[in-house]
């Protein structure tokens, strides 16, 4: 009989591409090879078929040695932040380990961005660093910083290589740290000269870290407790995050959902953790979720928060959220519990086997809902108040970015496609209008907001899933940030379709300016963009621009068509506001710009802004209405 911890480890290794059981990469055992030739063997062992990097002269030893390898498939980057992008989006796709490879100084420094990206989204990442020699390390030598210093508050963990006997054991200590417990990036420094020593290669299958014994089975006790509180609530509600996507926990998830009628709302990366097909799922919450889905966490009488960490920009004004509900926080990692929200019930442990576990419980206990008209007064409540309706149009000659992106959801395949995201307002349209039915299909840069992440994250994913279709939706402030890795996908045939929500202006702060700055717009206008169809003409892209809402049609279908790489420039208003939204500092009930179906599809807010009125034909600006309860 296989053991729980048999499984957990199987599993692990499925995550890393590893291959199931000792000896089974034994090729090079045993064999003198240089420390370069050692590297790029452990990688192999490792069951890495894709790097992402960019030479020079402290790496140049590994890149020789790499120039052998049959298996491992190196893709050139235009820059190192982009590398470290790509392998993060690789990584966020496939659930494997993504990899980078740079040089020292710049090249190591370039890709600070990409690693602190990952490490806020928990994403398993190593990062190979080439270094001076140890000789001068320290004498501040040509192309010489302290990269492990640099980093050091945005890593798992960080090595520096200081001989060839620890080079195989840290290589392994390096994927196991990256993959398992809460993931995240790992940076291995290798100074020049020991990738030049010779050495005798014996790859280490089993690791024992002591000081590293990740938590994944929850304690009994507590699993009982939170069954119990579950069967007690009249009004659950699980708050997703995206500890359910790395942990596969979505079946455990929808299993406990469904049984016990528990609507799910979702953090920005817990997209995909539940289907958006499953009546259940009322998607996501916070700032910029949904009227609807604000109102069921403060309304709820238990929130179930599993694999997610609370985020300000989910709770809004900590002291009034989930206000009249006891917590159940399921989390890997033990910081997270209590950091930000006290809970009633407190679980550490893995979202798989925790969910798992407490699904038996509630088994046995023949667990079923209290109460029927919970879920629907949710129901109703989503009725009532829809992201965006067809026949409303804040500005209606123009192109509306929720009905491009619907219309982009409609026609991607669910099944064998993925959207990466830029960040700013055209990231939160996707989020809210951009349906998914699978985990590991929706990506974007949550916790750091990254701009310049989509595109070269949606490289990455591509080389990872090269049958999906691969959409980055961008805007044109973000897409500028890394431009240059157009030629990355055009010479390496990775067929991504890059859609631009063209405001010619910084969205999101933009917005901000307007709603809660008096209008002043200081340096947020982008009246010089390039001309992006010219732009993509020069790395070899198709391209199109589009003006009016009766050519979004045509123009997705011809660029999902397109068997090179695409830019579809959407032009939309400059005003174009992100709507619903809670103003910073607010609690998440406070909702601006909801749309309200029973008033004829006019936007209402909360407390002391009232209803929305149109001015000059659309909703842009704020006028107080006489009722500050939004018609409520």
């Amino acid at each position: 009989m296989i053991t729980l911890d048999e499984k957990l480890a199987m599993r692990r290794r499925a995550i890393e591409g590893r291959p199931f059981g000792p000896g089974s990469q034994t090729e090079h055992e045993g064999m003198t090879m240089t420390g370069a030739q050692a590297i790029i063997a452990s990688l192999e062992a490792e069951g890495v078929d894709t790097i992402f990097g960019y030479p020079g002269g402290q790496a140049i030893k590994i890149y020789d040695a790499l120039y052998d390898s049959k298996k491992i498939h190196h893709v050139l980057a235009r820059h190192e932040q982009g590398a470290t992008h790509m392998a993060d989006g690789y990584a966020r796709a496939t659930g494997k380990v993504g990899v980078v490879l740079v040089t020292s100084g710049p090249g190591a420094t370039n890709t600070v961005t990409g690693i602190a990206t990952a490490f806020m989204d928990s994403v398993p990442m190593v990062v190979i660093t080439g270094q001076v020699t140890r000789g001068v390390i320290g004498t501040d030598a040509f192309q010489e910083s302290d990269i492990v210093g640099i980093t050091m508050p945005v890593v798992k963990h960080s090595f520096l290589l200081q001989s060839t006997d620890e080079l195989t054991r840290t290589f392994r200590e390096a994927f196991y740290i990256a993959s398992t417990g809460r993931p995240g990036p790992v940076l291995i420094d290798i100074p020049s000269d020991i990738s030049g020593s010779e050495m005798v290669f014996h790859y280490p299958d089993k690791i024992s870290i002591a000081s590293y014994k990740p938590t994944y089975r929850g304690n009994a006790r507590q699993v009982k407790a939170a069954a119990d509180l579950i069967c007690q609530a009249k009004k659950p509600l699980i708050y997703a995050g995206g500890g359910i996507v790395t942990s596969h926990a979505c079946g455990e998830l929808t299993a406990i959902s469904e049984r016990m009628q528990i609507p799910v709302v979702t953090s920005l990366m817990g997209k995909g953790a539940m289907r958006c097909s499953n009546p259940l799922n009322l998607g996501p919450v916070g700032m910029h979720g949904s009227k609807y889905a604000n109102m069921a966490v403060t309304e709820c009488d238990l929130l179930i928060a599993v694999g997610a960490r609370f985020s300000d920009r989910v709770t809004g004004k900590v002291s009034e959220f989930a206000p009249h509900a006891k917590v159940i926080h399921i989390d890997i990692d033990p910081a997270e519990i209590g950091k930000i929200i006290n809970p009633d019930v407190p679980i550490v442990g893995d979202a798989k086997v925790v969910l798992g576990a407490l699904n038996d419980r509630l088994t046995r206990k023949e667990a079923q809902p209290i109460d029927e008209q919970w879920v629907k007064d949710v129901f109703t409540w989503r009725d009532r108040w829809p992201f965006y309706t067809s026949d409303f149009a804040d500005y209606p000659d123009a192109i509306a970015p929720e009905v491009v992106l619907h219309r982009l959801s409609e026609k991607l395949d669910p099944e064998a496609s993925i959207v990466t995201t830029e960040v700013g307002q055209h990231q939160m349209w996707a989020h809210q209008n951009i349906h998914r039915e699978h985990a590991r299909t929706f990506i974007s840069s949550g916790g750091l907001g990254t701009m310049g992440f989509g595109f070269p994250a949606a490289i990455g994913a591509k080389f990872g899933c090269p049958d999906c279709e691969v959409v980055c939706v961008a805007g044109d402030g973000s897409f500028q940030m890394n431009t240059q890795e157009m030629a990355t996908a055009a010479i390496n045939g990775a067929n991504v379709k890059v859609m631009v929500i063209d405001n010619r202006a910084l969205g999101m702060v933009h917005q901000w300016q307007s709603l809660f700055y008096n209008k002043r717009y200081s340096f947020t206008e982008l009246a010089d963009n390039p001309d992006f169809v010219k732009l993509a003409d020069a790395y070899g892209w198709r391209a199109r621009r589009i003006t009016k809402p009766e050519q979004v049609d045509e123009a997705l279908d011809e660029m999902l068509a397109s068997e090179v790489p695409y830019l579809l420039d959407v032009m939309i208003p400059r005003d174009q506001t992100v709507y619903p939204m809670v103003a910073p500092g607010a609690p998440i009930d406070d909702i601006i710009g909801a749309l309200d179906v029973t008033l004829g599809g006019v936007r209402v807010s909360e407390k002391g802004f009232g209803k929305l009125h149109r001015k000059g034909g659309h909703a842009a600006d704020f006028e107080d209405g006489d009722d500050t309860k939004g018609g409520e």
